[in-house]
């Protein structure tokens, strides 16, 4: 069993900068490979990026080059770090944690991001 919190979310400007934190429990947090997706009102959920256990990284075409994952497994948190954010980044962002295959497993809570013109 994994628990996911999310935090640092906030309104920010078009332009601007926010740092995502995801903490975790567990002793085999360092074995589960880290995403962040993100929801806006009224659409789908969307793949941000993932990291790997041996911190390989994939991103989503909309944010590559402006977002940032990173890990840091002795700590048992994953970050997300978006910068020169857009209006349309305006979403609830969601840190999960799967093993391997498809699907994510576990989630947080989520934390709120909005981006203002």
């Amino acid at each position: 069993q994994v628990q996911l919190d999310e935090s640092g979310g906030g309104l920010v400007q078009a332009g601007g900068s926010l740092r995502l934190s995801c903490a975790a429990s567990g002793r085999t947090f360092s074995t589960y490979i880290m995403g962040w997706f993100r929801q806006a009102p009224g659409k789908e959920r969307e793949f941000v990026a993932a990291i790997s256990w041996s911190s390989n990284k994939s991103y989503a075409d909309s944010v590559k080059g402006r977002f940032t994952i990173s890990r840091d497994n002795a700590k048992n948190m994953v970050y997300l770090q978006m910068n020169s954010l857009k209006p349309e980044d305006t979403a609830v962002y969601y840190c999960a944690a799967k093993r391997d295959g498809p699907q994510y497993k576990y989630w947080g809570q989520g934390t709120q991001v909005t981006v203002s013109s």
